[in-house]
């Protein structure tokens, strides 16, 4: 089950994603030979507006294939005016950036989807309290629900902990504990912690942990606009952020995954819920959307990067430097691959 649920996801992601470049070609004047889902051999096709519409054998990726537009071969071009080559660049840059774009977009509405069907939320409830810690010392005990800090209403864990982290001096909190209110004066110590990236940093903390509790977010129409905007916003900066960290060797390169991990965590998010997957689908259209943009040649950002200098230069980039500019690029993208998939092998075997 969790492999077709795997499938469905990364099929639906592509489809938007591709999607977005064929209403871009077609916008512009471009004409659109193939739709595809998967590569390698057709398993069913059917012919509509012009298009040849396909599902193919491996679900790992799609493509559009566009007059006068082919990455196996980047000489093969057509000067017809209905070509991919007889647009201008901004107009080329415009297709491909579509398609990205599609995947933010639809990370969008999925985030806005979560939204109205309320999402469950941290609850600012005390679990563990670490010994020796500002809040033990100043009496904090588990299941104390932390109401206000300085006098600023706390409802979720994120507000405490951004509450914390933003304050200066002593924290005011009340806490509602076996149904009375009480204030618990303390003040945050600098400590080492870890963040996202599993990366050792200096943050202010009380010493406690959460208990686990949640709630469901109850949100107004305008609420759950900025809360998908919000999201949408958080995703791709993570993402663009660890991808900047794995360039630069600050994330080391066995923690870049594969398909095999998206199969398992999409089966973790089934087995979590509907709201789960669609969380998950949601990280994964930002994380597309992004990959798509590195300027990688075999990558909608190679081609954009191409174009770009077109644009500058006003002259194409010349047959040579394209072609090896082309392999190098899939080199780099299958090398990513095997890279994930290697890690993910030994993350099974370990």
């Amino acid at each position: 089950m969790s492999i077709l649920v795997s499938i469905l996801v990364l099929s639906g992601l592509i489809f938007f994603h591709e999607l977005g470049h064929y209403s871009a070609a077609k916008l512009m004047g471009v004409y659109v030979e193939v739709f595809s889902i998967g590569f390698g051999k057709k398993l069913f096709s059917f012919q509509a507006w012009g298009t040849q519409w396909s599902i193919s054998a491996v679900p790992l990726g799609g493509y559009v294939k566009m007059k006068g537009q082919d990455d196996s071969d980047p000489t093969n071009i057509s000067s017809d005016s209905d070509s991919y080559n007889s647009k201008t660049p901004i107009q080329r840059i415009f297709i491909l950036l579509a398609g990205p774009f599609a995947n933010f977009l639809l990370a969008f509405i999925l985030y806005f989807g979560i939204a109205l069907g309320g999402p469950q939320i941290l609850s600012p409830v005390i679990g563990k309290v670490v010994k020796d810690s500002p809040a033990m010392q100043a009496g904090l005990q588990t299941n104390d629900i932390v109401k206000s800090i300085n006098t600023l209403s706390i409802t979720t864990w994120k507000e405490m902990a951004e509450s914390i982290q933003n304050s200066e001096g002593s924290l005011d909190l009340v806490v509602e504990r076996n149904g009375f209110l009480e204030h618990i004066i303390l003040t945050p110590k600098i400590s080492q912690s870890t963040n996202m990236f599993n990366e050792t940093i200096q943050k202010k903390m009380i010493g406690v942990g959460s208990a686990g509790v949640s709630h469901k977010l109850d949100l107004a129409l305008g609420d759950t606009l900025s809360y998908a905007t919000e999201q949408t916003i958080f995703a791709s900066t993570v993402i663009f952020t660890g991808l900047k960290k794995l360039l630069v060797g600050e994330v080391p390169a066995k923690d870049l995954g594969g398909v095999v991990s998206i199969v398992k965590l999409t089966s973790d998010a089934t087995a979590a819920g509907w709201m789960s997957v669609l969380f998950f689908a949601a990280l994964i259209s930002v994380n597309l959307g992004v990959l798509n943009l590195l300027p990688i040649p075999a990558l909608d950002g190679g081609h954009i990067m191409f174009n770009i200098y077109e644009f500058i230069t006003r002259r194409a980039p010349s047959e040579k430097v394209l072609i090896n500019l082309t392999i190098a690029g899939w080199i780099i993208l299958f090398g990513l691959m095997g890279l994930g998939l290697y890690n993910d092998i030994n993350r099974l075997m370990g």
